[in-house]
């Protein structure tokens, strides 16, 4: 038997889109299952090498669940490239300001870190509300493993 492998331009003509819900999900679950359908792992013929999956939208994405301390002992950082330039934020202050930026990071961290992996990334959308402007794709739901915390 032969393995077989996806070129471009077959990875690129099935590619689907899916709506993920964010509200009651834990957030590490949630992340490496988009993370999953960003990479194509969900298809049979998922191909290592080539981008092959799916692009991803998350709604409600200031719903999520994380567990212990996580909203205040966990911090983003940033430069300004500046010295003395280094800020942070806990998880409570940027969920106040930027709550997608916390999924788009925790998605980030489990795709491969290589021009893949950034291409992979910018078919992820996050959204803080439940609209979203992507309905002339068809989005179909995704469904992910079942919360305890729904």
């Amino acid at each position: 038997m032969k393995t077989q492998s996806l070129t471009y331009a077959e990875a690129k003509s099935g590619r689907e889109w899916w709506v993920v819900d964010a509200t009651g999900k834990t957030l590490g679950r949630l992340a490496s299952e988009i993370a999953q359908v960003l990479r194509g792992k969900h298809k049979p013929n998922f191909t290592p090498n080539v981008d092959c999956g799916d692009f991803v939208i998350v709604v409600n994405c200031e719903k999520f669940h994380v567990t212990g301390n996580r909203l205040d002992d966990k911090r983003y950082y940033r430069h300004s490239r500046y010295p003395g330039g280094l800020k942070s934020r806990t998880m409570r202050e940027q969920l106040e300001r930027q709550p997608q930026k916390i999924i788009f990071e925790a998605v980030k961290g489990m795709v491969p870190k290589t021009r893949l992996g950034r291409a992979q990334m910018k078919k992820l959308r996050v959204y803080a509300g439940p609209d979203h402007p992507h309905i002339a794709q068809k989005p179909k739901e995704l469904k992910l493993q079942e919360s305890r915390y729904e």
